[in-house]
């Protein structure tokens, strides 16, 4: 969470009743509360008023955290707390936020006060606290912020320090990496170091005790490794290119029309095989699909007919074809998958509109009565309670035999790599459980990514999906670069790093790392079309761990406000060789697949000057490096980077942006010069690396990002 310090609300067990009031300053019938707490579900949590008529509250218990919320009255104005704090969300919307913390937050945190806030101290032995990833346990604390001097761990006797690993306003992570031959037992426990005080703690708290995994009934969380070599192309169909005249739907409009909820502008099957050069010379090599089966909207996430592509995109069979040529040409396919929700002329919903109760189907949804009303405030389960989208029960057995099968059907149909799961937090984790035996007993290799814009831990234990949609990176990275943003370094290497470590490594590294989606306005424009940021962005997205998503058209410079503003026509006038943020996008994908430090590294954080706006980190595999420097600032800068830091120390670092030549100095560190909003990517000269203290070297700067547009 980036830059807020909201007053603090003392609790005294994990949950505390905190009130919510709003004053109508209008004559109002109703007024709600819909928040992060209750799905912000509008209908959830009914708000009573007061005695003089305008004043309506409603009080709730809620576990510490950040909560966002909206106040709704009569059931369609939706209004911020004007006595509360507000942040933007990242779609263009602004919520406002509450931080609730334990009471043993009340007195400031001090590492040297002797006093530890026990309340925020976990650790549990599963992922992923307790991982196994590329021959090592990853062991990881969470305590709060600035209250430890230092903590460690002790394994089976051998003692080990903790890393600071980033976290929030709430909780600070602590990290170890211990090696282990998955063979013996492990029994360990922390220590953890505050003023003189030094104090152990085990499964009872800091009453002690030891933690103890078995090496025979662990099993380790194992992800497809193509996933973080890669990098990902996000399609909107409707609007990726108009190939056939001949399918074109009723009343297609003209490419550069303006988009709005309901227009057609006839992108399909073909126009991607004829763009698929496009794809080809970018680098890309796994091609997202937003939903293609058939349905009535423009975005199709209310689909008749999961096992037929939209007439207005192509056939079933063009859609095979289709994805036999991209796999020729080295990319994968991903289909966006919604399991939650149906259109209202989907065979089993149409019936039981025709049938009432009488409905061979009337278990697949959830009923209020009948007969069915389509309409609003529909007496059904719906999605956000809108009519047109009724929420099946996957209780079911029926229900989830037959959404079980659609993987399968695909499987048999075409040549598909993996599934993103629309609003996959609404959906009952049992299902996604049989969901992924059945996906990996297709292919163990196929890629489940779930939609979770906040924390996906509960998904990511290994029984349930590989990644998430990566908001969270997006968070802190526009944190940084947006016009909106604060801008502090600190605050986004904190942030990245404490989503980083929020993770198993191998999930981490197999992150869905977006800067904007179909869902949220376009990286420029959330940059106030200032393209110098835009870049910095995208410099960040693949360097980072995680493999990076280009919505279409990000490359090229498209611009975009928040639904359906964002869902342009893709501006193919702007796919020419004078476009710098083409040319950098080649730049940037060319070296990240050339680089397996890039792909593969664990990071490490280097540097983090808020007065001066810049920030730097290394990646780090085995005995290959990478460095990233970052100028936020609208001033030059020259930043210090200490490399005894790193397990190797590079002779000569070669910037892969710009060509040019960075040596050591004689105390081991290198100054890199950055242009404002600018960044550079240091590699090591072939067999330039040294573990030996470096020798007097000279410096070159760095080229600026802004000039680094070349293939």
């Amino acid at each position: 969470m980036i830059g807020f310090l909201p007053a603090l609300i003392a609790i005294q067990s994990d949950q505390v009743e905190h009130t919510f009031t709003w004053v109508a300053d209008r004559p109002v019938k109703s007024v709600t509360l819909a928040g992060s707490f209750n799905n912000w579900d509008k209908r959830a949590t009914s708000m009573r008023v007061g005695a003089d008529g305008k004043t309506w509250t409603v009080t709730l218990r809620l576990n510490p955290g950040k909560h966002s919320y909206k106040f709704v009255a009569d059931d369609e104005t939706w209004m911020v707390d004007p006595n509360g704090k507000s942040e933007a969300d990242g779609t263009g919307n602004t919520n406002s936020v509450l931080l609730i913390v334990p009471s043993d937050y009340a007195a400031p945190a001090s590492p040297n006060d002797g006093v530890i806030a026990t309340s925020a101290l976990r650790h549990l032995t599963e992922i992923p606290d307790f991982n196994y990833d590329r021959g090592r346990l990853t062991l990881s604390l969470r305590a709060r912020p600035n209250d430890l001097a230092q903590a460690s761990v002790v394994v089976n006797g051998k003692r080990y320090a903790m890393q600071n690993a980033g976290g929030d306003d709430l909780y600070q992570r602590y990290v170890a990496h211990v090696p282990w031959n998955r063979r013996s037992d492990v029994a360990y426990t922390f220590e953890l170091r505050d003023g003189a005080k030094t104090t152990t703690f085990g499964p009872e708290g800091l009453a002690g005790g030891t933690f103890r995994v078995s090496a025979k009934t662990f099993r380790p969380f194992e992800v497809p490794g193509w996933v973080e070599r890669g990098v990902l192309y996000h399609i909107f169909p409707d609007r990726f290119e108009n190939g056939s005249k001949a399918n074109d739907p009723a009343g297609v409009q003209p490419w550069n029309t303006p988009p709005t909820y309901f227009n057609r502008y006839g992108g399909d099957i073909a126009g991607v095989r004829q763009r698929m050069g496009h794809l080809k010379a970018l680098g890309v090599d796994t091609v997202y699909f937003n939903p293609i089966f058939k349905a009535p909207s423009n975005h199709r996430y209310d689909a008749t007919d999961f096992l037929q592509v939209a007439p207005d995109f192509g056939t079933n069979e063009e859609f095979a074809r289709l994805t036999r040529e991209l796999k020729s040409n080295g990319i994968r396919t991903i289909l966006d998958g919604v399991y939650n929700h149906t259109a209202v002329d989907f065979f089993a919903f149409a019936d039981v509109v025709k049938n009432g109760a009488a409905s061979k189907y009337v278990n697949w949804y959830t009923f209020r009565g009948f007969p069915v009303k389509i309409q609003e405030n529909p007496n059904y389960e719906a999605w956000f309670n809108f009519p047109s989208m009724p929420k099946l029960n996957l209780g079911n057995p029926e229900t989830r035999k037959y959404m079980l099968d659609i993987p399968r059907f695909w499987a048999k149909n075409a040549e598909i790599a993996g599934w993103r799961l629309d609003v996959a937090n609404e959906v009952r984790m049992d299902f996604w459980q049989d969901f992924r035996k059945v996906v990996k007993g297709i292919d163990k290799n196929n890629w489940i990514v779930g939609e979770v814009w906040g924390d996906g831990s509960p998904w990511l234990k290994g029984d349930q999906w590989d990644s998430v949609m990566n908001y969270r990176f997006r968070g802190a990275v526009l944190g940084f670069v947006s016009k909106d943003g604060s801008g502090k370094p600190s605050e986004f290497m904190n942030s990245l790093m404490g989503v980083y470590a929020s993770y198993a490594p191998q999930v981490s590294r197999n992150m869905m790392n977006l800067l904007g989606s179909h869902d949220t306005p376009r990286i420029l424009t959330l940059c106030g079309g200032d393209r110098d940021l835009a870049k910095l962005a995208a410099l960040i997205q693949f360097t980072w761990v995680g493999a990076p998503s280009i919505y279409y058209g990000d490359e090229l410079g498209m611009e975009g406000d928040k639904d359906p503003d964002n869902r342009r026509g893709m501006r193919w006038d702007l796919a020419n060789p004078q476009n710098d943020f083409l040319n950098l996008y080649r730049t940037l994908i060319k070296v990240r697949r050339s680089t397996p430090v890039l792909q593969s590294g664990d990071p490490l954080p280097l540097l983090a000057d808020d007065a001066q706006g810049t920030a730097a980190y290394a990646r780090v595999l085995n005995r290959d490096v990478a460095l990233v420097a970052l100028n936020r600032s609208a001033e030059p800068r020259t930043v210090r980077l200490d490399l005894r830091k790193l397990p190797v120390r590079p002779r000569a670092l070669r910037d892969a942006l710009g060509g040019q030549t960075v040596r050591p100095q004689s105390d081991g560190t290198i100054l890199i010069s950055l242009a404002p909003k600018s960044g550079a990517v240091l590699i090591p000269q072939s067999g330039s690396s040294s573990r030996t203290r470096l020798g007097n070297g000279s410096r070159r700067p760095a080229t600026a990002l802004s000039r680094a547009v070349a293939q």
